[in-house]
């Protein structure tokens, strides 16, 4: 395939993204690792992990984390360069479009053979290009204290209707509770807007494929989008700012809104808890479902995946190895597994995995346990980044009131047929 040329914007995210060199060292033996990393939040994690890889094996691991919402950009330039990613990650079946003609055959690797089923698998005919790594969960992270100090538990919310009831009650009252907003801000910078023009999107589709009995469609119906405007206006005027404030807001800042006990609802996902375990205990911190007004009494948390591992083939024969050997050490040694686990706040789909000690993995357990009905992570079926981008500007100038919800249906709608179009 074409590999497009290295922009600006790429070259920014790429700078920016890491503080070590992005070109790997070589180990004794030949073999390197490069690693091209998706999850900003997990940076630090990884780039522990790469050191203790090294010092164990003397096999050199380079870690880059590309900027948030920046992957596929910085994945390009990175596989134009003779020093390319022997490792790198696709979000699905869409995203494999781009990069299967790169991806090393791993149905017969050690790591592959270890995963708990073969439905982590990511085949394009009969060769697995990817497998999937980790497994999250998402939904509206939850003070406790902050709950009950306004006068509910988490049993006052088991739908839509009751989140609504008790955030509109939490909004009039914030001044008497000491806080700035029932929910924190839905920041549509670069760094936070995947929470809504993606996770947030997700249900909408979730619910118009159960409905129909398909797993993708050349033609999205938007048959809930007036529940997925119900969940937006909540966040938006239940806020810790004004809609007009949201195009500048960030990740960082939602979640110091709610480290700093602003705000009671934070919509993120398993992954944040290393981060505000820092300042809350597991007693004070809960995971709900985003309750969607459809089937809420048997949601539960939105749990899936959008991270395939892939492996190079074009990397040295000794690169390739040297990358498969990182990969299973970092899911079957104790080193790994508990990195991945604690850490990184991961799932592990693979028989050697560590029980994870994260509060919000743990609740997600629960509620299936319950019976809950997981939702399923369908946003690896959106059409592509140019279709969430366009969802992102119409939720933003929506939400500053320049725009209206029936740009955001044209976005949604119209841009779906247009984009997956353009990708067959």
């Amino acid at each position: 395939m074409k590999m497009k040329k290295l922009t600006a914007m790429a070259m920014a995210a790429l700078t920016a993204a890491t503080m070590i060199p992005s070109v790997p060292v070589m180990a004794a033996d030949g073999g390197k690792v490069y690693y091209l990393n998706f999850k900003p939040e997990a940076d630090e994690a990884w780039q522990n992990l790469a050191k203790a890889y090294t010092e164990e094996t003397g096999t050199e691991v380079t870690v880059v984390t590309a900027a948030s919402g920046q992957y596929e950009t910085t994945l390009q330039s990175e596989m134009a360069k003779s020093d390319a990613p022997t490792l790198f990650q696709v979000n699905g079946p869409v995203g494999l479009k781009n990069w299967k003609d790169y991806c090393y055959d791993l149905t017969d690797a050690e790591i592959t053979k270890g995963l708990t089923s073969d439905t982590y698998e990511l085949k394009d005919g009969d060769a697995v290009d990817g497998i999937a790594y980790v497994i999250e969960s998402y939904g509206l992270i939850t003070n406790k204290t902050l709950l009950e100090k306004a006068g509910y538990s988490l049993d006052d919310i088991k739908s839509y209707d009751d989140l609504k009831k008790v955030a509109d009650d939490i909004q009039a009252r914030k001044d008497e509770l000491g806080i700035k907003g029932a929910f924190t801000s839905a920041g549509m910078d670069g760094s936070s807007d995947w929470r809504f023009k993606t996770h947030l999107a997700n249900l909408p589709i979730y619910y118009e494929y159960k409905e129909d009995g398909i797993d993708d469609t050349e033609a999205i119906k938007g048959t809930y989008l007036d529940n997925y405007k119900n969940l937006f206006d909540l966040y938006i005027t239940d806020s810790t700012c004004d809609g007009a404030e949201l195009s500048a807001k960030t990740a960082d800042d939602s979640r110091n809104e709610f480290v700093n006990g602003e705000a009671v609802f934070y919509q993120n996902g398993t992954w944040e808890y290393a981060e505000l375990s820092k300042t809350y205990g597991d007693d004070e911190l809960a995971m709900i479902p985003i309750y969607f007004g459809v089937d809420d009494e048997n949601e539960g948390l939105a749990t899936g995946t959008e991270n395939y591992w892939c492996v190079n083939k074009n990397a040295s024969d000794e690169d390739v190895q040297a990358t498969l050997d990182f990969m299973n050490w970092c899911v079957t040694s104790e080193t790994g597994t508990k990195s991945m686990a604690n850490d990184m706040g991961f799932t592990l789909p693979f028989k050697t995995a560590q029980e994870s000690t994260n509060v919000f993995v743990k609740q997600d357990a629960e509620y299936t346990e319950a019976g809950k009905t997981p939702v399923s992570w369908n946003f690896t079926t959106m059409p592509s980044e140019e279709w969430k981008n366009g969802l992102g500007t119409a939720l933003t100038a929506y939400a500053a009131g320049t725009g209206s919800w029936d740009d955001v249906v044209s976005a949604f709608v119209d841009g779906w047929a247009t984009e997956k179009a353009l990708s067959e």
